[in-house]
């Protein structure tokens, strides 16, 4: 087992592989920024080093940086959470060159599910379900017309490099395909350095059911149930919760099952997650994580399994510690990310944090690294915690999940909290009844009733 770990992150997922590492007697080191150098994980880790300014690119993606900060603190491995690098195949690549060990998948497994094309060709002959598109990237607006039309409007277009809604466009009819293909070729080369783009069939009222999976890098492959991520706004997840309350044993069955066998076929390594979209009992693969995901506390309740400590542990090549058929999934968790944002226009709340109290009680686990009088940075995403809770079953879990958000307190800055509290009071919501279509036209509605308030 290694003796040090390098934490390549910050935050909330910064402080939670600090804790892994903690309790399996594995001594840290805090990379920070000079913005973050009063964070928690900096205050609790064996050692820190700071790696530049506040900008991201000069600190957080700096990889000789990085490399710099493991070698002189004698690191052995590190851990690049999610965000930021963890989706890098070439820092994948360099951590390994460099004699340390990377806690995360093969580089080349990086690479090849980092390009969404290319993930699809090569999951889809690895036996999982995709949605209808193109084959491969489209290569002009002819071709996209072409294609638009053999599937059917609707349609959208999504960048290969893509995630988070860039580089996204829906398509209902083909004269707006023109526009729509360009700017989606635009925004792709400004955020990702690629203005590939391939088509997909759009579906009107699907699910997005995700399978957390994890590979010993050997050929053995398990999975750990799903988690319902259908509550979006923009194609960002706000809230997250295992079980699906829509998904049948025979479908989470079935569905886990073939994802599993992928990950043994692909020689796959450590924690990863199969995205799919689910519409009338089907379901089509998006696009595959290679990394820890935000929501994963969400199945650590459901199982019982520290799935940060299990990568770490895979990575050390002690293979898997966790039998797939001991695996049960215990009552229901529910997932709410709290940012520092206004829960109504959702602009940013930057700022200093003059009271805090976290909830507890029973099934209750908040995820964040902010204290009274820490200040929010201004420079990166806008999450200061994520507040998780776990019920014997999804009622009882809702239930706990108000008291918990009630019993919140962070003072000084924004939050989403109050947006929590309204959703999970919604009747579509207690009932399981969303698509990932559900939130944003809920805000819409709500934007026109206070227009029309405004105006009468």
């Amino acid at each position: 087992m290694f003796k040090k770990v390098l934490i390549a992150n910050r935050g909330e997922i910064a402080l939670r592989i600090h804790r892994a590492c903690k309790e399996m007697g594995i001594k840290t080191v805090a990379v920070h920024s000079t913005a973050d150098e009063n964070s928690m994980v900096v205050r609790l880790a064996d050692e820190s080093v700071c790696i530049g300014p506040p900008s991201a690119k000069d600190s957080y993606l700096n990889i000789p940086a990085i490399l710099t900060a493991a070698a002189i603190t004698g690191a052995e491995a590190i851990h690049p959470g999610y965000g930021f690098l963890s989706e890098n195949a070439e820092f994948a690549r360099m951590v390994e060159e460099h004699g340390f060990a990377f806690i995360g998948p093969k580089p080349e497994h990086i690479e090849s599910m980092g390009d969404k094309v290319v993930a699809k060709e090569t999951v889809q002959k690895l036996g999982l379900p995709v949605v209808p598109g193109s084959e491969g990237a489209l290569t002009s607006v002819e071709d996209a017309l072409e294609t638009a039309e053999s599937m059917g409007f609707p349609v959208i277009i999504k960048a290969a490099s893509g995630g988070g809604g860039k580089g996204m466009k829906v398509v209902r009819e083909a004269k707006a395909l023109k526009e729509a293909y360009s700017t989606a070729r635009s925004e792709a080369k400004a955020n990702f350095g690629d203005d590939t783009v391939y088509m997909e069939k759009f579906l009107e009222k699907p699910r997005h059911i995700e399978i957390q999976v994890f590979g010993d890098g050997e050929g053995g492959g398990i999975h750990l149930g799903e988690r319902d991520c259908s509550i979006q706004r923009r194609h960002q997840k706000v809230v997250e919760e295992g079980p699906s309350p829509v998904l049948t044993e025979e479908q989470r069955n079935y569905i886990g099952g073939i994802s599993a066998d992928v990950v043994q076929k692909m020689g796959y390594r450590g924690a990863g997650t199969f995205e799919f979209l689910f519409e009338d009992g089907k379901f089509y693969f998006m696009e595959m994580n290679t990394r820890i995901q935000v929501e994963h506390p969400v199945t650590e309740m459901i199982t019982g399994i520290d799935l940060v400590s299990e990568q770490i542990r895979v990575a050390a090549g002690e293979g898997l510690s966790i039998n797939k058929d001991r695996i049960r999934l215990r009552g229901h968790a529910i997932e709410v990310r709290v940012n520092a944002e206004n829960p109504r226009t959702f602009l940013p709340s930057p700022g200093k944090i003059s009271e805090y109290h976290a909830p507890g009680g029973l099934g209750v686990r908040m995820d964040s690294a902010i204290y009274k009088g820490y200040s929010i940075p201004p420079y990166y995403d806008s999450m200061v915690g994520k507040l998780i809770v776990h019920g014997r079953n999804r009622e009882e879990c809702l239930r706990r999940l108000h008291r918990a958000i009630n019993e919140t307190v962070i003072e000084g800055i924004e939050t989403t909290l109050p947006l929590h509290s309204w959703i999970i009071s919604q009747k579509d919501f207690i009932d399981g009844n969303y698509t990932i279509h559900w939130l944003e036209q809920q805000l819409a509605r709500l934007d026109e009733e206070d227009k029309a308030s405004q105006t009468a």
